[in-house]
């Protein structure tokens, strides 16, 4: 496969950072647009961008976004969705996708694709129910922002170019995601179940979910694609799966009004209490397979 000129915007998050490492080191040409001053630099609250930046090149990765969750739970306080956060977590997905589908579709030699991120926040609180793509939005400040942020992509997609949202859910990681915060807790015999631990949780381990990217790019998905391992878990599943590898008890729930002292009530209910069982059906049609596709498999690979 020849190299391709990737540009990657939110290039230094947990995902952007693993993905534009990945990309370098199979022979792409990786343009990482940050904030700041220079020649890659954009802003996307000010419309601010160098259109030549994106001509010719064979992709665009959308990957900004100010933060849902804290990174560790001494952060927690600090982000309380606040009405001024919330709004930032909205503006920050919606303006960097719409300046990015604008100039996309303004470009004289455009992208040969638009992958613009997106979360399995889309479908809301599922229940027991197994949500594929074909599957209707659902209810909640995060689905209302997932719903903006999705549609934000759609002058790219009016202009002809394959215009695909992967809809991430939880990315597992030992340096960062939903898992790195928890371990602390876990290590100490502390870990156990949130709540009643029969939310399903639809995760994926940061290796596949930049494989899966590189999968997007590189074939002819378009539209959502959920990027989730094939097996999601229950909450409670979760907590005695990450317990086994580090030998350690599960057995202390997480008693529901403490998340809500910690992280607010809003934040501790989107990502604590909701309950999402998301599967991978339009990714494993088009061919990926897998590296993790069991928690086992998956807390292993990240702690062993």
């Amino acid at each position: 496969m020849s190299a391709k000129r990737i540009v990657v915007t939110g290039g230094s998050g947990l995902i952007g950072s693993a993905l534009v490492d990945s990309l370098r080191e199979r022979g792409d040409d990786v343009v990482a647009v940050t904030r700041g001053s220079g020649p890659t630099t954009w802003n996307p609250a000010s419309g601010d961008i160098d259109a030549s930046l994106i001509e010719g090149v064979d992709a665009v990765v959308n990957l900004n976004g100010v933060g849902i969750g804290p990174a560790s739970l001494i952060q927690a306080p600090t982000k309380r969705w606040t009405p001024d956060h919330k709004a930032a977590i909205l503006e920050s997905r919606v303006d960097s996708t719409r300046l990015l589908a604008e100039t996309i579709a303004a470009a004289d030699d455009k992208p040969g694709v638009f992958v613009s991120s997106s979360a399995i926040g889309y479908y809301g609180d599922t229940g027991d129910a197994a949500v594929d793509e074909s599957a209707p939005g659902g209810e909640g400040f995060l689905a209302s922002v997932v719903a903006a942020w999705e549609e934000a992509a759609g002058p790219a997609l009016d202009a002809g170019v394959r215009t695909a949202m992967p809809r991430t859910g939880i990315v597992l990681a030992r340096d960062g995601g939903a898992l790195a915060p928890l371990l602390p807790l876990f290590r100490a015999g502390l870990g156990g179940p949130i709540g009643n631990g029969r939310q399903w949780w639809s995760w994926i381990t940061l290796r596949d979910q930049v494989r899966a990217i590189e999968h997007i790019i590189d074939g002819n998905l378009d539209g959502p694609v959920n990027l989730t391992a094939p097996n999601p878990v229950t909450q409670s599943t979760f907590a005695k799966t990450v317990a086994a590898e580090l030998k350690r008890p599960a057995v202390v729930p997480a008693p529901k009004f403490a998340l809500d002292i910690v992280l607010g009530k809003g934040l501790a209910e989107a990502i604590g209490y909701g309950s999402a069982r998301v599967v991978p059906a339009r990714l494993e049609s088009s061919g990926f397979t897998f590296t993790s596709p069991t928690l086992e498999q998956a807390i292993a690979e990240i702690l062993g």
